[in-house]
């Protein structure tokens, strides 16, 4: 059985750090490549980054470039979010995701997602 689940999220105040966790089980993490959305409140739900089964190569939406790094250890079956310079726009439900190749277009599998508040 497929499992994504998030942890980490909670209150940070603006310019500060959080980092997020999924711990993923049930499937062949190493050859998936992991993604990580969010959805504000009243919003879309929106693509903020992924990452190669590998670990070699991530992608970000360009509001959170040089702010957010995506990692992963494969070893532990855990992909990261490193947000750091946080800004009260960041404020969302954070959800993991996984989808068998890089280029693929759907996600097949998510997580139930964290929340992330951020204060002015």
């Amino acid at each position: 059985q497929v499992q994504l689940v998030e942890s980490g999220g909670g209150l940070v105040q603006a310019g500060g750090s959080l980092r997020l966790s999924c711990a993923a089980s049930g499937f062949m993490f190493s050859r998936y490549t992991m993604g990580w959305f969010r959805q504000a409140p009243g919003k879309e739900r929106e693509f903020v980054g992924r990452i190669h089964g590998s670990g070699s190569m991530t992608y970000y939406r360009d509001s959170v470039k040089g702010r957010f790094t995506i990692s992963r250890d494969n070893a532990k079956n855990t992909v990261y979010l490193q947000m750091n310079s946080m800004l009260p726009e960041d404020t969302a439900v954070y959800y993991c995701a996984a989808r068998s190749t890089w280029t693929a277009i759907n996600f097949d599998y998510w997580g139930q997602g964290t929340q992330v508040s951020v204060s002015s």
